[in-house]
């Protein structure tokens, strides 16, 4: 089975596989990923390689618990701006806050919907208050507090 992503971009099952395996566990080794769809460590290192290359496979990342660390307020910020045509500025400056993990552009009630995460309800008061405030192009914004993430995945490809 052949997957047509794009005109450059054919993965095979055996491609497929490789990517549901390590967003479960990005340690794995090359070897272990081998022998578990029968096939040698280098070939497994070479696929890993092609997904790169063609920007799928994009690093690798750590997961935390950020409430282990202190981060005890998630929140989801609904952003109407004054004119869609300010999306790009304004997500810009929205890219300096470090607070906010997660933005997207989006249909509905809000031009942008952003995660934000911090350490508590004081530091979201500063961030709502001081930061997005000074933002040229955000007309108003609603916020979510999260009271609990129920859970979190990947997609499934394979």
């Amino acid at each position: 089975m052949s997957v047509k992503l794009n005109a450059d971009k054919n993965l095979d099952k055996l491609d497929l596989q490789i990517i549901q395996a390590m967003m479960l566990d990005a340690e794995v080794s090359y070897a272990d990923l081998g022998k578990q769809f029968f096939v040698s460590g280098g070939t497994i290192h070479v696929r890993i390689k092609k997904l790169e290359e063609l920007g799928i496979v994009q690093g690798k990342k750590l997961a935390v618990d950020i409430k282990a660390l202190g981060y005890t307020i998630i929140a989801f910020i609904g952003i109407y701006l004054e004119k869609s045509s300010m999306y790009d500025s304004v997500a810009l400056a929205l890219k300096n806050i470090p607070q906010i993990v997660r933005l997207n552009y989006t249909t509905g009630n809000y031009s942008m919907f952003a995660e934000i995460v911090c350490k508590d309800i004081q530091q979201l008061r500063f961030v709502l208050h001081d930061e997005l405030q000074k933002i040229k192009g955000i007309e108003r914004t609603e916020t979510l507090i999260s009271l609990e993430e129920s859970f979190s995945r990947n997609v499934k490809v394979v």
